[in-house]
């Protein structure tokens, strides 16, 4: 059986650059806190990598300071801060922050007080695009960096939070990226490694992956090869559509990401489809990957309205720039036949 991978908000498969930066990194002996040849080449590395990253996030004249992941970020970011949120944020911004904010039904949120809030950029389980206000204090920015343009510089926002995991690049390593002048109290505190920001001897090798994954990031949304994804997404809904009135999709009237398709068939679970499609060999998933394994429903659907029922029937398919045409088609032929199983069982 040829499996499909299309649960790319989960993780991204490790792209080939990131992969040949990592095996490189490892050749490299020296501490990057050391003075000598040896250190300087590690520091080097480093230096290159918070450079690749920084041009991706359109963040040139920001800090990059790499953490072991967007979790970690987060808590750097929001720890001893009084923040506001949606209940929509992903856990690890949600442990931080007063999930207040109002959510509408196409999952766009209202910001009261920018200064002292949070706002994702994109929602991982819907895909839907925030439009950030000025001088927002934190925004999560995982999912849509790599897949929409950004441009820290012009956004407005002080902290962006960021995962090279989700860009091709290895698992964890992230960053908070801090609009310069911003105060950031270190919360791993030690040595004077990242500014003084984060103590600890950087990981050189995912550190090194994330640098090349953010740079080939960039190619891609430079290439349009996003606009291809976008295209593959709108064939998936459409061929669903015509064959399931029934079936919703969420936040369809909102600005999504390019390869993000959650969507709801009344009274099919989304644990049993997801379980369906692995065994015929398909990667989809019933909500965000942190989260999907809880027997209770998507919180982030409960927020945009949709009652427990619904929202425990919705799934997850996001594509990346190696799905193909033929993958979605296969997938939704497949998803159709056991559609029709399960309607039958119900007759």
């Amino acid at each position: 059986m040829q499996r499909v991978y299309l649960d790319y908000n989960a993780t991204a498969p490790l792209r080939a650059e990131a992969r040949e930066a990592m095996i490189d990194a490892m050749d490299l002996i020296g501490n990057p806190s050391s003075v000598h040849a040896e250190g300087r080449a590690a520091k080097g590395l480093i230096e290159r990598a918070r450079a690749q990253v920084a041009t991706a996030m359109g963040a040139d004249g920001a800090d990059v300071i790499f953490t072991s992941g967007a979790t970690e970020a987060a808590a750097l970011a929001c720890t001893g801060r009084q923040l506001h949120g949606a209940a929509v944020e992903h856990d690890a911004v949600g442990a931080w922050i007063t999930p207040d904010l109002p959510v509408d039904a196409d999952g766009r949120i209202t910001v009261q007080d920018p200064t002292h809030s949070v706002l994702q950029l994109a929602n991982s389980e819907t895909g839907v695009v925030q439009a950030l206000p000025e001088g927002l204090a934190v925004s999560d920015m995982t999912q849509a960096f790599g897949k929409l343009p950004l441009a820290f510089n012009w956004s407005g926002v002080e902290m962006a939070l960021i995962s090279a995991h989700k860009i091709g690049g290895p698992k964890g390593i992230g960053a908070v990226v801090i609009r310069r002048g911003t105060d950031l109290a270190a919360q791993i505190r030690g040595g004077g490694q990242e500014m003084g920001r984060r103590a600890g001897t950087e990981n050189v090798i995912g550190i090194a992956g994330f640098g090349a994954a953010a740079e080939a990031a960039g190619h891609d949304l430079d290439e349009g090869g996003w606009a291809r994804v976008e295209k593959l997404r709108n064939i998936l809904e459409n061929t669903i559509a015509e064959f399931s009135n029934e079936t919703i999709f969420v936040g369809k009237a909102a600005p999504r990401l390019p390869n993000t398709s959650c969507f709801i068939t009344p009274g099919w679970k989304g644990e049993t489809q997801v379980m369906a499609l692995d065994l015929a060999g398909f990667a989809i998933s019933a909500g965000s990957a942190c989260s999907s394994g809880k027997v209770k429903s998507s919180r982030v659907l409960r927020a945009m309205g949709f009652d427990e029922a619904k929202a425990g029937c919705a799934i997850r398919v996001s594509l990346g720039p190696q799905t193909t045409e033929d993958d979605i088609l296969r997938f939704a032929e497949c998803w159709l036949k056991r559609l029709q199983k399960h309607r039958g069982r119900l007759a």
